[in-house]
């Protein structure tokens, strides 16, 4: 109906339509699809419309429109909130976190909860207690992860923006596969707590996948804040940062050579080499990158080793209101793997890790003294197919078996485990390690029709730069989105 959710909003503001009205149609149209797509895995319909019978359009700027949050953190007081796991099938959150309230605060209306897989490990979403979500334009691909239920939901026009967070790469990833924008936003740029105010020690963080970049500079600007009691503040963008900014040539470095080593397809490379052009056209300097500013195989390394540390932390929990041990019978078998592995990192080992973080950090605020953007492919091909990164039985068996081996071993074969599935998706992870803004964006399909997306990453703090180029390709018809 709505071209994007600010479109949406001006059209209740001005009384053209309701926000009941525009409840109903999200309703009516994730009915229609949720069976076939599997992109919603709760609902909250009676909740959502008498917020919608009674909404205040005075100070709101997306009062009344309809949207689903990620059914990973993003709780709601009284809501589901199952984290893509068994052992929270039927947990109700008992407070709603600072995003959820901001996002209400904006006058956003909640309609449910998206799929995303267990704990949102997987660049895929196939968790097994709600299944795999089917990529709207082929229903034998999946959708992505961790975000994927939520990008399913925006690209087939369930609502006209999700909730979604981004640990390595879980917002842009699917935002790629679906022809969608997903902005990763800086370190520190967005609510976080109460539950938790260290998120992956802040590689984690939540925004939102969009069709539109008003839509993304409308949400971030008045979803920003400036939080004095979590552990990475950051100042605030401007409204003429983001709305009215200075017009320069800036510039971009490129690479299509994955940070890993693997193997990027020609559609992949081609998503980035279609708009160079372009960018040149615009007035921007391109250059290509002759050397990776970062080792990406050590810095893949060190992130799955903070992982496995946190998931141990968080077992710790989940075993303290269990009363009781958890077991492997409780979890998906990569869970059991990341979470086993994390009990043996000794204190130094992850604490020479974060040191090792903010000396990433410190590279790149030195790389983008000399270039404003880096670009690349978001992924390294479209979307996979159902089941393409199934676990071979031997490293299964291995898996199962965690507690068997050194802590060496264990990260070897927690690496295995990824492999196949970080091949696909190399080029991501690096800006949550550094705490960089990064977005991706629908510039590009394949000869099969699949959405390809291409990465911009800016300095820390930085998205005013990535928006403002990003508006630039919007309005010159560089939108594979606008086909959907």
């Amino acid at each position: 109906m709505y071209q994007d959710a600010t479109a949406m909003a001006e059209a209740i503001r001005s009384g053209v339509v309701s926000a009941e009205e525009c409840v109903k149609a999200s309703i009516d149209k994730i009915e229609e699809l949720n069976p076939v797509l599997n992109a919603v895995v709760s609902t909250q319909y009676e909740r959502a419309l008498e917020q919608a019978r009674n909404v205040k359009k005075d100070n709101q700027p997306f009062a009344g429109v309809p949207i689903l949050l990620k059914d990973l953190g993003q709780e709601q007081e009284g809501e589901l909130s199952t984290s893509g796991s068994r052992l929270f099938t039927h947990y109700r959150a008992q407070k709603s976190d600072l995003y959820t309230q901001r996002m209400e605060a904006l006058g956003f209306i909640v309609l449910g909860r998206t799929n995303t897989p267990e704990f949102g490990f997987k660049n895929i979403s196939d968790s097994q207690v709600h299944g795999s979500v089917n990529l709207p334009m082929d229903v034998t691909r999946n959708a992505g992860g961790s975000s994927g239920g939520s990008a399913a939901a925006v690209a087939s026009g369930m609502v006209p923006l999700a909730g979604a967070s981004d640990g390595g790469g879980s917002i842009r990833i699917p935002a790629s596969f679906n022809g969608l924008i997903g902005l990763k936003t800086s370190r520190g740029r967005i609510p976080v707590g109460p539950s938790s105010y260290r998120g992956w020690q802040g590689a984690s963080v939540h925004f939102a996948l969009t069709k539109s970049i008003r839509d993304t500079k409308r949400l971030l600007y008045h979803l920003q804040t400036y939080q004095v009691e979590a552990p990475f503040p950051l100042q605030t963008l401007s409204w003429d940062c983001l709305f009215a900014p200075e017009k320069r040539s800036l510039k971009i470095a490129f690479s299509l050579k994955s940070p890993i080593g693997t193997q990027v397809e020609k559609e992949a490379q081609e998503a980035v080499l279609s708009i160079l052009p372009l960018l040149e056209q615009l007035g921007h300097q391109v250059v290509e990158l002759t050397r990776d500013p970062l080792d990406g195989i050590e810095a893949i390394r060190s992130y799955y080793m903070m992982n496995s540390v946190e998931t141990a932390q968080m077992f710790v929990e989940i075993e303290r209101s269990l009363g009781r041990k958890a077991t492997i019978d409780d979890m998906e078998l990569m869970t059991w793997a990341i979470y086993r592995s994390g009990l043996t990192i000794p204190a130094h080992r992850y604490s020479h890790i974060l040191q090792d973080w903010d000396q990433y950090s410190a590279k790149m605020a030195a790389f983008h003294q000399q270039y404003d953007v880096l670009l690349t492919p978001t992924v390294a091909n479209a979307a996979p197919k159902h089941g393409q990164f199934a676990l071979d039985k031997h490293i299964e068996e291995k898996l199962r078996n965690m507690d068997d081996y050194e802590m060496e071993e264990q990260q070897e074969l927690i690496w295995q485990m990824f492999e196949a599935a970080l091949a696909w998706t190399p080029f991501t992870a690096q800006a949550n390690l550094t705490g960089q803004p990064s977005i991706s964006l629908p510039v590009y399909q394949t000869a099969q029709g699949l959405p390809i997306g291409v990465q911009l990453t800016a300095a820390k703090g930085r998205e005013d730069i990535l928006l403002s180029l990003a508006e630039e390709l919007e309005n010159e018809g560089k939108w594979f989105g606008k086909a959907l």
